[in-house]
Protein backbone atom coordinates (compact mmCIF):
# COMPACT_ATOMS: atom_id res chain seq x y z
CA UNK A 1 0.00 0.00 0.00
CA UNK A 2 1.20 3.51 -0.87
CA UNK A 3 1.20 6.08 1.75
CA UNK A 4 0.75 9.72 0.85
CA UNK A 5 1.36 12.47 3.28
CA UNK A 6 -1.21 15.12 2.70
CA UNK A 7 0.03 17.44 5.44
CA UNK A 8 1.67 20.64 4.23
CA UNK A 9 5.20 19.45 4.95
CA UNK A 10 6.77 21.99 2.63
CA UNK A 11 5.16 24.83 4.52
CA UNK A 12 6.49 23.49 7.74
CA UNK A 13 10.00 23.12 6.33
CA UNK A 14 9.84 26.70 5.13
CA UNK A 15 8.71 27.89 8.55
CA UNK A 16 11.51 25.86 10.12
CA UNK A 17 14.08 27.36 7.75
CA UNK A 18 12.73 30.85 8.41
CA UNK A 19 13.06 30.33 12.16
CA UNK A 20 16.62 29.07 11.69
CA UNK A 21 17.45 32.05 9.46
CA UNK A 22 16.09 34.54 12.01
CA UNK A 23 17.89 32.75 14.81
CA UNK A 24 21.20 32.74 12.88
CA UNK A 25 20.66 36.40 11.90
CA UNK A 26 20.02 37.35 15.52
CA UNK A 27 23.06 35.39 16.63
CA UNK A 28 25.19 37.11 13.98
CA UNK A 29 23.88 40.53 15.02
CA UNK A 30 24.55 39.79 18.66
CA UNK A 31 27.98 38.46 17.78
CA UNK A 32 28.67 41.61 15.71
CA UNK A 33 27.58 43.85 18.61
CA UNK A 34 29.74 41.87 21.05
CA UNK A 35 32.75 42.08 18.69
CA UNK A 36 32.19 45.82 18.21
CA UNK A 37 31.92 46.37 21.99
CA UNK A 38 35.08 44.35 22.58
CA UNK A 39 36.94 46.27 19.86
CA UNK A 40 35.69 49.57 21.28
CA UNK A 41 36.75 48.58 24.81
CA UNK A 42 40.21 47.51 23.62
CA UNK A 43 40.55 50.72 21.61
CA UNK A 44 39.44 52.83 24.57
CA UNK A 45 41.94 51.02 26.78
CA UNK A 46 44.74 51.69 24.26
CA UNK A 47 43.74 55.35 24.04
CA UNK A 48 43.64 55.65 27.84
CA UNK A 49 47.05 54.01 28.23
CA UNK A 50 48.50 56.23 25.46
CA UNK A 51 47.04 59.33 27.12
CA UNK A 52 48.53 58.21 30.44
CA UNK A 53 51.92 57.80 28.70
CA UNK A 54 51.53 61.22 27.10
CA UNK A 55 50.73 62.80 30.48
CA UNK A 56 53.75 61.08 32.02
CA UNK A 57 55.98 62.34 29.19
CA UNK A 58 54.58 65.87 29.50
CA UNK A 59 55.22 65.82 33.26
CA UNK A 60 58.78 64.61 32.70
CA UNK A 61 59.31 67.28 30.04
CA UNK A 62 58.03 69.94 32.46
CA UNK A 63 60.44 68.64 35.14
CA UNK A 64 63.31 68.67 32.64
CA UNK A 65 62.39 72.20 31.56
CA UNK A 66 62.63 73.25 35.19
CA UNK A 67 66.00 71.52 35.48
CA UNK A 68 67.18 73.25 32.28
CA UNK A 69 66.17 76.64 33.69
CA UNK A 70 68.05 75.84 36.91
CA UNK A 71 71.10 74.77 34.89
CA UNK A 72 70.98 78.03 32.90
CA UNK A 73 70.72 80.00 36.14
CA UNK A 74 73.63 78.05 37.59
CA UNK A 75 75.70 78.63 34.45
CA UNK A 76 74.95 82.36 34.62
CA UNK A 77 75.85 82.36 38.30
CA UNK A 78 79.07 80.44 37.57
CA UNK A 79 79.89 82.94 34.79
CA UNK A 80 79.36 85.88 37.17
CA UNK A 81 81.43 84.20 39.87
CA UNK A 82 84.23 83.42 37.40
CA UNK A 83 84.17 87.05 36.22
CA UNK A 84 84.42 88.24 39.83
CA UNK A 85 87.20 85.75 40.49
CA UNK A 86 89.03 87.04 37.40
CA UNK A 87 88.67 90.64 38.59
CA UNK A 88 89.91 89.68 42.05
CA UNK A 89 92.86 87.76 40.59
CA UNK A 90 93.70 90.69 38.32
CA UNK A 91 93.52 93.10 41.24
CA UNK A 92 95.59 90.70 43.34
CA UNK A 93 98.22 90.41 40.61
CA UNK A 94 98.20 94.15 39.92
CA UNK A 95 98.40 95.15 43.56
CA UNK A 96 102.16 94.81 43.61
CA UNK A 97 102.50 96.37 40.15
CA UNK A 98 101.12 99.68 41.40
CA UNK A 99 103.85 99.75 43.99
CA UNK A 100 106.39 98.92 41.25
CA UNK A 101 104.98 101.77 39.17
CA UNK A 102 105.45 104.32 41.95
CA UNK A 103 108.90 102.97 42.75
CA UNK A 104 109.87 103.21 39.07
CA UNK A 105 108.51 106.75 38.79
CA UNK A 106 110.43 107.75 41.91
CA UNK A 107 113.63 106.12 40.63
CA UNK A 108 113.33 107.81 37.18
CA UNK A 109 112.43 111.28 38.49
CA UNK A 110 115.46 113.59 38.17
CA UNK A 111 116.59 116.01 40.91
CA UNK A 112 114.70 119.29 40.76
CA UNK A 113 111.42 117.78 39.55
CA UNK A 114 108.33 116.53 41.34
CA UNK A 115 104.93 115.12 40.42
CA UNK A 116 101.58 116.50 41.50
CA UNK A 117 99.23 114.13 39.67
CA UNK A 118 99.43 110.55 38.40
CA UNK A 119 96.40 109.28 36.44
CA UNK A 120 95.98 106.01 34.54
CA UNK A 121 93.63 105.13 31.69
CA UNK A 122 94.21 101.56 30.43
CA UNK A 123 97.93 101.45 29.70
CA UNK A 124 98.37 105.25 29.43
CA UNK A 125 99.64 107.14 32.48
CA UNK A 126 99.44 110.93 32.60
CA UNK A 127 102.02 112.62 34.80
CA UNK A 128 101.69 116.26 35.87
CA UNK A 129 104.21 118.13 37.92
CA UNK A 130 106.84 120.85 38.13
CA UNK A 131 110.54 121.00 37.29
CA UNK A 132 113.26 123.63 37.81
CA UNK A 133 113.97 123.78 34.07
CA UNK A 134 113.05 122.32 30.70
CA UNK A 135 116.26 120.31 30.88
CA UNK A 136 114.84 118.47 33.91
CA UNK A 137 111.66 117.71 31.94
CA UNK A 138 113.78 116.37 29.05
CA UNK A 139 115.81 114.27 31.50
CA UNK A 140 112.59 112.85 32.95
CA UNK A 141 111.44 111.83 29.47
CA UNK A 142 114.79 110.15 28.72
CA UNK A 143 114.67 108.31 32.06
CA UNK A 144 111.10 107.12 31.44
CA UNK A 145 112.01 105.90 27.93
CA UNK A 146 114.86 103.83 29.42
CA UNK A 147 112.60 102.18 31.99
CA UNK A 148 111.74 98.49 31.41
CA UNK A 149 108.24 99.15 32.80
CA UNK A 150 107.31 101.60 30.03
CA UNK A 151 107.07 101.21 26.24
CA UNK A 152 109.47 104.08 25.39
CA UNK A 153 106.80 106.21 23.67
CA UNK A 154 106.83 109.11 26.12
CA UNK A 155 104.89 112.19 24.92
CA UNK A 156 105.08 115.74 26.23
CA UNK A 157 101.61 117.27 26.30
CA UNK A 158 102.79 120.61 27.67
CA UNK A 159 105.75 122.31 29.35
CA UNK A 160 105.03 125.89 30.42
CA UNK A 161 107.04 128.34 32.51
CA UNK A 162 105.11 129.45 35.61
CA UNK A 163 105.67 131.34 38.84
CA UNK A 164 105.19 129.17 41.91
CA UNK A 165 106.04 130.53 45.42
CA UNK A 166 107.99 133.41 43.82
CA UNK A 167 110.14 130.94 41.87
CA UNK A 168 110.18 130.33 38.15
CA UNK A 169 109.30 126.66 37.46
CA UNK A 170 108.14 124.66 34.46
CA UNK A 171 104.77 122.99 34.78
CA UNK A 172 104.66 119.85 32.64
CA UNK A 173 102.24 117.17 31.54
CA UNK A 174 103.65 113.93 30.12
CA UNK A 175 101.94 110.81 28.79
CA UNK A 176 103.81 107.55 29.28
CA UNK A 177 102.62 104.05 28.30
CA UNK A 178 103.16 100.94 30.38
CA UNK A 179 103.90 97.61 28.70
CA UNK A 180 101.00 95.76 30.32
CA UNK A 181 97.91 97.07 32.06
CA UNK A 182 97.83 97.34 35.83
CA UNK A 183 95.13 98.43 38.23
CA UNK A 184 94.04 102.04 37.61
CA UNK A 185 96.01 104.68 39.49
CA UNK A 186 94.56 108.09 40.30
CA UNK A 187 96.79 109.92 42.73
CA UNK A 188 96.10 113.66 42.73
CA UNK A 189 97.82 114.43 46.02
CA UNK A 190 100.26 117.35 45.82
CA UNK A 191 103.91 116.34 45.68
CA UNK A 192 103.06 112.65 45.40
CA UNK A 193 106.60 111.86 44.31
CA UNK A 194 109.41 114.34 44.24
CA UNK A 195 113.13 114.92 44.26
CA UNK A 196 115.14 118.04 44.73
Amino acid sequence: MIRINLLPHREEKRKERRKQFYAVSMMMCLLGVVVWLLAHAVNAQHIDSQEARNRYIENEIAKLDGVIVEIKDLRNQIGRLLARKQVIETLQNNRAETVHLFNELNARLPMGAYLTTVKQSDNKITLKGYAQSNARVSQLMVNLNESPLFTGNTEVVSSVAEMLNNRRVYGFEINVYIKHAIAPVDDTAETATGKG
